[in-house]
């Protein structure tokens, strides 16, 4: 069989990926009320790894208590969280996949039931809390967060750095900062929740200050080989808003930082965003992404097909494209691609009885 490039290796700083078919960042909203993952982490992931994908993502972890989106967030500030996840990525590595992070912060979008009961906020008698943004804007439906003050921003940025070096000890071989989706970062990058009037806001380069921060401050804690990546809304769908010039802009500043990927999405920042939806909708903001600097980047968004995936990077959209529900469906998804691409992945040995002969159905 002929290799596809979905099924070439790709390496980034000292660390190969078998290959470029990636389990994309989907919260599980299954975690211990202490913010640690449970064996649903382990089934959820490790059944990813035991599918074939080359990086596998764990879930948004918030990397402070306040941080969360709701109560059973995946959280990365405690030492029993570090235990939990070594566990899990013990097992994510021995199947050859290669285990990361999405460090989040939720802002004003955190404190609200399970997505799977509710989107109303968490009162305090249910364990609610006061939650933070660059502004006093509340979005849709929920209450309005505080401002954040200079001291606690500069703590935020303390406690990505903290997570980042926990992330390590927990076996992550791969940090990734979630600055898309109008959580904390978003909110800073964005004129639409952002309207301060210090060094943190009003500018571009005042906006962006805080993820430049994070990024410093992150790469400072991890070791050389470990690469870094940046999740980006590249645009907010909305008037007024950020938009693919300013994710263009903001690829070409981040070159040269210690980032090396660029994971691009987009939307999230508010209710009234009007998003064209169809097949790889994304991907065009990938291309003008990967065009912008010469940082490599993920293509996300309603990629469901192996052909499809293989046609985004021929084309040079991406250098690698991530997958969510397509591989919540079929969790060993990777295999029937190869096929269909007509290249060789190894299967697990109790499972190699089932390798697909041929043609698929």
């Amino acid at each position: 069989m002929g290799e596809s490039l979905l099924f070439s290796p790709l390496t980034l700083r000292e660390l190969t990926f078998k290959n470029r078919l990636w389990v994309a960042p989907m919260a599980q909203y299954s975690a211990t009320r202490a913010g640690v993952p449970t064996d649903w982490h382990l089934a959820h992931l490790g059944g990813m790894a035991r599918g074939g994908a080359g990086l596998v993502m764990c879930e948004a972890t918030a990397v402070l208590p306040e941080g969360r989106i709701c109560l059973t967030d995946t959280g990365i500030w405690s030492d029993e969280q570090v235990e939990a996840f070594a566990r899990i990525n013990r097992f994510v590595v021995e199947q050859g996949s290669i285990p990361g992070i999405q460090l989040a912060h939720a802002g004003r979008k955190g404190s609200t039931q399970i997505p799977t009961v509710g989107r109303d906020a968490l009162t305090s008698e249910e364990g609610g809390w006061q939650t933070v943004a660059p502004s006093a804007i509340a979005y849709h439906g929920l209450p309005a967060p505080a401002a954040m003050s200079v001291r606690q921003i500069a703590d935020t940025v303390a406690a990505y750095a903290a997570a980042a070096a926990r992330a390590v000890r927990a076996g992550f071989q791969v940090v990734e900062i979630h600055a898309a989706h109008g959580y904390l970062m978003n909110e800073f990058l964005s004129p639409l929740g952002n309207t301060r009037t210090d060094s943190y806001g009003g500018s571009f380069d005042n906006r962006t200050r805080l993820l430049h921060e994070v990024v410093a401050a992150i790469r400072e804690v991890l070791p050389e080989g470990v690469p870094l990546f940046v999740r980006l809304s590249a645009t907010d769908w909305a008037e007024g808003g950020w938009d693919i010039a300013d994710t263009a802009r903001l690829c070409r500043k981040l070159d040269g930082t210690g980032v090396d990927l660029i994971d691009v999405s987009s939307g999230g920042m508010v209710a009234h965003q009007k998003i064209t939806v169809g097949p790889g909708y994304q991907v065009p903001f990938a291309r003008a992404a990967r065009e912008a600097s010469s940082l490599p980047v993920a293509a996300v968004g309603l990629i469901t097909e192996a052909v499809q995936a293989e046609q985004v990077l021929v084309d040079g959209a991406a250098d690698a494209v991530m997958f969510g529900r397509q591989l919540l469906r079929e969790p060993h998804w990777p295999f029937r691609a190869a096929v269909e691409l007509k290249s060789e992945m190894r299967w697990p040995g109790p499972y190699r009885s089932a390798r697909y002969r041929g043609s698929i159905p």
